[in-house]
């Protein structure tokens, strides 16, 4: 698209310029990462957990206060990828964790 290129935005009912609506689309996509007490998360980030967890498949329960390194978010709202000694493809809910 040129710079002359406009679109009409169905939102606010007005024609707006193609690159303003791109940035829009591209924001739309962005998922916002929040944990128990409204923290927002990103990845590299250090959390605790706040409430003990069964995991299922390695026969193993992590305690509350337990320290997770390096999170990675997965595009979910609610779920964040993570490493733990031991248990390989751990996924949390972001509803039982706080940033560190």
């Amino acid at each position: 698209m040129s710079d002359d290129d406009y679109v009409y935005d169905e939102a606010s009912g007005e024609w707006i310029p193609a690159a303003e609506a791109a940035a829009k689309a591209g924001a739309a996509d962005i998922v916002e990462v929040r944990d128990s007490v409204g923290n927002l998360l990103q990845d590299g980030d250090q959390v605790t957990l706040i409430k003990d967890l069964t995991v299922k498949g390695a026969g193993q329960t992590l305690k509350r206060g337990t320290l997770i390194k390096s999170i990675r978010l997965t595009g979910d709202a609610q779920e964040i990828d993570c490493k733990y000694d031991g248990i390989k493809g751990l996924v949390l809910r972001a509803e039982f964790v706080r940033k560190r």
